[in-house]
């Protein structure tokens, strides 16, 4: 059964999905799909970056290349462009010659002194919590046909449910690190506690006072301080995993 070129599409970047390590490492290969997409439809070279904004994360870059990137940031540094108009407006936004165009002119200049005469902003249909924006540029300006802003917005919109993805994707892993770290620092303060009711004959809550008064005094924090008190005892770091039937109890030295 013969596929669509859209559904071939969708298929090439959730596998970028799985053949990369970060959102970041993503987006740089996408920004290579679209611009190799753009490029033919152009009839010329064009490069892409990619700008990702996230809810209390810091905005995330990724380009065709090194030179696609500092094209992208530019507007992180300069102000207001395409790429930020077109992410606001979600509507795909054209600067077709920075020479006559009379908007965002500090955008523009920096443009032109990087050899740049003409860009294309198109919005990523993400969600609530992000927003997203494909950045095209060419050495020349008009390059950008209506046909091949057409291109780039059908693109636009595949790639949208890709990194709709890759940015759950990296969410939940960001979950599974903060639940790993904080199961090794329960662990390692359980284990704490267990060898200060050894020493001291008090009950847990009285173990967590001591630990706690410890921590606050040291300005150390409780985690590091329990880790110490494993580490001394045993001679072993904590380990998140372990199987009771198989661990040996730690060496807690006789107080008395």
């Amino acid at each position: 059964m013969a596929t669509s070129p859209e559904h071939e599409l969708l298929v090439q970047l959730q596998d970028l999905i799985i053949g990369t390590e970060s959102v970041a490492d993503f987006l740089s290969s996408l920004a290579g799909v679209a611009a190799a997409m753009i490029s033919r439809s152009a009839g010329t070279p064009v490069e892409c970056g990619v700008t990702l904004k996230r809810h209390r994360a810091a905005v995330t870059v990724g380009g065709s290349s090194d030179r696609a990137i500092d094209l992208d940031r530019i507007e992180h540094h300069a102000g207001p462009g395409p790429c930020t108009e077109a992410m606001r407006t979600k509507s795909v936004v054209l600067l077709g010659d920075t020479r006559s165009d009379s908007r965002w002119p500090e955008y523009r200049n920096q443009l032109m002194d990087h050899g740049c005469f003409t860009t294309l902003g198109v919005p990523l249909d993400l969600n609530e919590d992000a927003s997203a924006a494909l950045n095209f540029f060419a050495s020349s300006a008009g390059v950008f046909s209506d046909a091949t802003v057409r291109d780039a917005a059908g693109f636009a919109e595949i790639a949208g449910h890709a990194v709709r993805l890759a940015v759950k994707v990296a969410t939940i892993q960001g979950v599974a690190q903060d639940m790993e770290t904080a199961m090794k620092s329960r662990t390692a303060i359980d284990l704490a506690c267990g060898i200060v009711i050894a020493q001291n004959r008090c009950t847990h809550a009285e173990a967590m006072k001591i630990l706690t008064k410890a921590s606050s005094s040291r300005n150390q924090k409780l985690r590091e301080l329990a880790e110490e008190i494993v580490v001394k005892a045993s001679g072993e770091k904590p380990q998140t995993h372990f199987d009771p039937a198989q661990a040996k109890p730690p060496h807690v030295p006789n107080t008395n």
